[in-house]
């Protein structure tokens, strides 16, 4: 499904050559291969700079809101958690303003681009202000406390970000886009900027997928087994962050992706996490890719941003969660 999300991703866009010569073009490019597809070099130019950034970045962002979703619902034992209800995908949007009312074009004298690194840190305080509020009335982590923490956490974090707009309206117009979702503007930089963080995260995550089945049974079991709750909870809570935070600074506030992925596979394969999160991983790339393209062609030469079509899909789909959970109790 990832590989096909791709190619059709390739092959969709406003611009460029015919949709079937691009699959010949791809082959072409290849070692040791050589057809005749009929694509110019500036067709190529738009298949490689402008669609091709696009679809990767889609898939990288996807993968990585997704695997963080299903990250932190294990962690909190509670299925109903995702980045955005939790408030660290708009903790780091916060962050992610504060880089632009301070002049991002500033940001080429840093060794190292800030953007990310704001992103991170005010997503990593979003969510433990979201988990220490969620259980400061007992130790249990119910979907309720969890849920209306991370709506009064992300309430305050947009009257924060809402305060820096009003006394920077120059840049009102660029972080509005930038909150919506935004893939039109992905570049080959911006991929490599972000591939490392996801690869850190994403390897994490992964090697902690058998620790958060143990943490199923609950604190207290998975003590007695011999796990270390406390550290595996803060290193997940920790590179689940840092993953969501890093993509979420170059595409804007993308929701509902982590919690539609993981509930999709658990419909298919099961509970356990050591298969839902590569499986998670996979098909939210699949995901946000395949989600991307109506944007780029319903409104035609206009675009509908990544996060408003995410929105239309995600939202039904959290409502019917609901019912479902209410209706098995």
């Amino acid at each position: 499904m990832l590989v096909l999300a791709l190619l059709c991703g390739a092959m969709i866009g406003p611009a460029g050559p015919t949709w079937w010569r691009i699959p010949l073009e791809l082959l072409n490019r290849l070692p040791l291969l050589t057809i005749h597809s009929g694509v110019s070099e500036s067709e190529w130019n738009i298949i490689w700079l402008v669609r091709m950034p696009r679809v990767v970045l889609a898939g990288l962002v996807g993968c990585t809101l997704s695997i963080a979703g299903a990250s932190y619902q294990g962690v909190f034992r509670n299925p109903l958690v995702d980045p955005y209800l939790l408030g660290v995908a708009a903790g780091a949007g916060l962050g992610a303003t504060f880089v632009f009312t301070i002049n991002r074009a500033g940001s080429s004298t840093w060794l190292i681009d800030p953007l990310p690194l704001a992103a991170f840190g005010c997503g990593l305080a979003a969510v433990l202000v979201t988990y220490v509020v969620g259980t400061a009335f007992g130790g249990e982590r119910s979907s309720t406390t969890l849920v209306l923490a991370g709506v009064a956490v992300t309430s305050l974090v947009t009257a924060v970000q809402a305060f820096l707009l009003q006394r920077h309206s120059d840049v009102m117009r660029e972080v509005y886009s930038w909150i919506l979702g935004r893939l039109s503007t992905a570049t080959w930089t911006d991929v490599r900027l972000v591939l490392p963080y996801v690869v850190l995260s994403t390897t994490v995550l992964l090697f902690h997928r058998r620790l958060l089945d143990v943490l199923r049974v609950g604190d207290d079991e998975a003590t007695a087994l011999g796990a270390h709750v406390n550290r595996i909870r803060l290193v997940v809570v920790l590179f689940a962050t840092l993953g969501t935070a890093a993509v979420v600074a170059v595409s804007g506030l993308i929701g509902f992706v982590g919690i539609i992925v993981p509930h999709a596979v658990r419909l298919l394969v099961g509970a356990s996490y050591r298969v839902v999160l590569p499986l998670s991983f996979l098909l939210g790339g699949a995901f946000l890719i395949t989600a991307d393209i109506p944007g780029r062609i319903l409104s035609n030469p206009a675009e509908t941003p990544i996060g408003v079509v995410t929105a239309f899909l995600g939202a039904p789909f959290f409502l019917l969660i609901l019912r479902t959970r209410q209706a098995s109790r």
